[in-house]
């Protein structure tokens, strides 16, 4: 069986599967504006907040490479929080499950969550498969273009399959798991990513490296 990887321009979405990042407010519910902005709670924290996201296949490294990135963060004294895929998946999101629909809106759900710990202060890492280009575009125009970093695990698909930690790409071949990324579900690669890290002959913590760097060139990790 051959895997789904798209690297075409255009996305494998439709419409009526995207969710809106301009849409109407609730019916009789009005935004409460507070007191205290974002810049007044990221300067109490001494940091400039900010979201990074992670995208890749299953097994590709991401959460791994995310804690050792919050690692790096917390030693320098940042405030940090991360939101994990399979953990959301525990508690927020045990509603839904993988169809493309229920993805769109597993993501749809993290953005705002991200949003709320960006407005708190917090330098947020989120490492979510996130298959579908537009609605990683929509997640970072809901955050705020500027406030939002992509980061692509790039792992071959046959090393995530080799490496399998879960069990879950056996369980997709033997048709036990439906809709899995990369094998019959599509996994859209990222057009032009802020950090695109190759995984194979590099080390979790050296991956993490990488991305600290980009972050204090842009001047992200540095003290508000």
């Amino acid at each position: 069986m051959d895997g789904i990887l798209s690297a075409n321009t255009e996305t494998a979405m439709t419409d009526d599967k995207s969710w809106p990042i301009d849409s109407k407010p609730t019916a009789n519910v009005t935004w409460q504006k507070t007191t205290l902005d974002r810049q007044r709670r990221a300067k109490l924290l001494g940091q400039r907040p900010v979201v990074i996201w992670f995208t890749g296949l299953s097994g590709s490294g991401k959460s791994t490479i995310a804690n050792e990135l919050d690692i790096l963060l917390h030693a320098e004294g940042r405030h940090t929080a991360i939101l994990d895929g399979d953990n959301v998946r525990m508690g927020l999101n045990r509603d839904l499950g993988f169809t493309d629909a229920d993805r769109v809106e597993n993501m749809r759900r993290v953005a705002e969550v991200a949003r709320l710990m960006l407005d708190a202060g917090l330098i947020v890492i989120v490492s979510f498969i996130s298959p579908f280009r537009l609605e990683r575009e929509s997640a970072r125009n809901l955050i705020d273009a500027e406030d939002f970093v992509e980061v692509f695990i790039d792992t071959p698909l046959q090393v995530c399959i080799d490496r399998d930690p879960k069990g879950l790409y056996g369980k997709a071949y033997r048709g036990e798991v439906k809709n899995f990324t990369g094998i019959d579900s599509a996994y859209e690669v990222p057009l032009a990513p802020e950090v695109h890290l190759k995984t194979v002959g590099a080390s979790p913590a050296g991956n993490a490296s990488e991305i600290m760097y980009y972050l204090k060139r842009c001047r992200w990790a540095e003290r508000a």
